[in-house]
């Protein structure tokens, strides 16, 4: 069965104001892209995994507890349990140890006033007793344990039953990403099996006579492509089905080919390069002839050639990325405009990366009129305050600028040069890349 076409471009843009394809804010860009993926996507497929494989899986349905979390009132520490009736106002607190009860093992019968049962962490709360105190605060003779009454209060150091999930409640929510913490929180309400949402099927390649794969010959003039190995990285990172396409060469043949086959087989194709204004410049060419571009151009820096459409192969559509060629210009334009639209394809809910500000460390050197990401390493001083400064060169050549930065800084707009000391925004790249 085929994939449903997906709605024009055109509805979409026409909605901008100041609408220029050759020339489009950064803000206006993602703005068009969030806006055609939310009309267009379509809900995928569900299937059922294992626990074991669902890890980075998109949750199909809402996870519903079947049962109550813990299952009974327990203790949070290792000490002794009783009733906090039995708390003295005189200052000291002395109570006899009746019995034991430990995790699995509770201790059967019931506590009365002045009666403690020693307890270990996790162990079901006896029967009368609503408060544990810790062993450290605790001083022992035989049967009896003495302590400060003000070393706790009643109920203190009790885990409630249903305190983290009850019977009936959302455990998760469609459209999360399923991250460790999930796979314990999905175990400990017994269930083996997740609905997940079928993985979103991704097509790449890299474009160029000048690129060469790794173990080719690198002739004068050559370079290696390192472009698929970095999408291959991000794409791995988002969990979604990869389908590297190689390096297609510089003719309207070959790169009509593998535009086509991308497209019939995958629900989204990025390219990188070929999307400038050069002789042997197709990709755009074969946008336009198989699809639609709704821009190509975006005042941004690394990244201003940036092709976003979509194309269509054997009664299939595919959104289309048209990325840069340069190195940091395919990882800056992947997670400014692809990342977010991928996982909003694949059903997810949360998407936004971790953002915060931070005082600059040095001069950055800006002008208005075009939205800049710099790379940056933050770090927090002795004082506490967050700092950040570039990593260098900042050529969207130079690589080594994204393998040595922990960061994004964002530079807005309308902003010119930073002096040291102001602050900027920072996109983290920890669960970023």
């Amino acid at each position: 069965m085929t994939k449903p076409s997906l709605p024009t471009l055109n509805s979409v843009v026409t909605c901008q104001s100041d609408y220029d394809p050759e020339s489009l804010k950064v803000d206006q860009a993602l703005q068009i892209v969030q806006d055609f993926v939310a009309s267009s996507a379509k809900a995928l497929e569900t299937e059922t995994v294992g626990i074991y494989q669902s890890l980075g899986r998109i949750l199909a349905q809402n996870i519903i507890s079947p049962i109550n979390v813990p299952a009974a009132d327990n203790s949070a520490m290792d000490g002794y349990a009783f009733a906090g009736s039995s708390i003295s106002s005189d200052g000291s607190t002395s109570l006899t140890m009746i019995g034991k009860g430990f995790a699995g093992h509770a201790f059967n019968g019931d506590v009365k006033a002045g009666e403690c049962v020693r307890i270990m962490t996790g162990a079901i709360m006896p029967n009368g007793c609503d408060t544990v105190i810790p062993q450290e605060l605790v001083e022992i003779n035989n049967d009896q344990i003495q302590f400060t009454s003000t070393a706790v209060k009643a109920g203190d150091n009790r885990r409630l039953k249903g305190e983290d999930l009850s019977v009936g409640s959302p455990a998760l929510l469609a459209g999360k990403v399923i991250r460790p913490a999930d796979l314990g929180l999905i175990a400990s309400l017994g269930m083996g099996e997740v609905a997940v949402k079928r993985r979103l099927r991704v097509g790449f390649f890299s474009t160029g006579d000048e690129l060469r794969s790794i173990g080719q010959e690198l002739e004068p003039g050559c370079v290696y492509d390192s472009n698929r190995y970095t999408l291959f990285g991000m794409l791995t990172r988002l969990g979604v089905e990869i389908n590297d396409f190689g390096v297609v060469r510089d003719n309207p043949e070959d790169m009509r080919r593998a535009f086509s086959d991308a497209a019939a087989q995958c629900d989204a194709v990025i390219t990188s390069g070929g999307v400038s204004v050069g002789e042997a410049d197709y990709t755009k060419q074969i946008m336009r002839e198989l699809g639609d571009i709704a821009f190509w151009k975006i005042n941004m820096r690394p990244g201003r050639p940036m092709a976003f459409g979509s194309i269509q192969s054997s009664g299939h559509q595919a959104v289309l990325f048209g990325l840069p060629g340069n190195p940091v210009a395919v990882m800056v334009t992947f997670y400014q405009f692809v990342r977010h639209a991928l996982l909003a394809m694949s059903g997810a809910t949360d998407l936004a990366p971790q953002t915060m500000q931070a005082r600059a460390t040095e001069t950055i050197r800006k002008r208005p009129g075009r939205t800049e990401f710099q790379r940056g390493i933050l770090k927090t001083d002795r004082s506490g305050i967050n700092t950040v400064s570039i990593t260098g060169a900042q050529g969207s050549g130079v690589l080594r600028s994204m393998s040595e930065a922990n960061c994004f800084i964002v530079l807005e707009h309308d902003q010119g040069t930073i002096q040291a000391g102001d602050l900027v925004n920072v996109v983290l790249f920890e669960g970023l890349l």
